[in-house]
């Protein structure tokens, strides 16, 4: 198998699971991954927040772990990537308003490689105008934004994916064992038992 370097955008407040499971599940198999944040450099922390469903119309949402960056958002040259992990939570809502994180995804969508967005996160990919044309899914309340912004969005259970192309994405945390696992055929990662 091929190491893949993999660039993962995360901020403070996203969800806690999307951002320590794919992270370290990515290592696990032998791949390097960067977690970055914008302003902010390697060794700085985010804070997460676990969003969990228990019974309210909507999740709630409480404090999760500090996740310590590996990378220096300011050193990221895409170029030097095979591929793009979005972690979802409420960081994206803040993070799509920063241009260089648009830029950066414009790229690896423009290069047609590998892109894997996990609930809120594919609000970065809306604001990137990368969905047009796509089949994806995202956390229910995001769907309304795939569609304005020309994808379609594709209503699955929490626990499962959707794969366009190279394009992997899921609902939710309660997904990441079939996210992940797709993600990994995108990537051409093979998994001996």
């Amino acid at each position: 198998m091929a190491k893949k370097n993999i660039l993962m955008l995360t901020g403070d407040y996203a969800e806690d699971y999307e951002t320590m499971v794919p992270f370290q599940m990515l290592h696990m198999v032998g791949h390097e991954v960067h977690a970055v944040c914008p302003d902010k450099k390697k060794g700085d922390t985010i804070a997460t927040a676990v969003h969990d469903f228990l019974g309210d119309q909507t999740y709630r949402e409480t404090p999760g772990h500090r996740f310590q960056l590996n990378y220096s958002f300011k050193k990221v040259d895409e170029k030097d990537y095979d591929a793009l992990v979005i972690a979802g939570g409420r960081a994206p809502e803040y993070l799509r308003l920063n241009e260089r994180v648009l830029e950066i995804t414009r790229h690896f969508a423009g290069k047609d490689k590998p892109i894997a967005a996990i609930c809120h996160g594919i609000q970065i990919l809306t604001a990137a105008d990368v969905v047009r044309g796509r089949k994806l899914t995202a956390y229910p309340a995001v769907g309304p934004e795939v569609t304005l912004a020309g994808g379609t969005y594709v209503d699955v259970p929490a626990t499962d994916a959707v794969v366009d192309g190279k394009l992997v994405t899921s609902p939710a945390w309660p997904g990441h064992s079939k996210w992940i696992a797709e993600f990994l055929k995108v990537l051409g990662t093979k998994i001996e038992l």
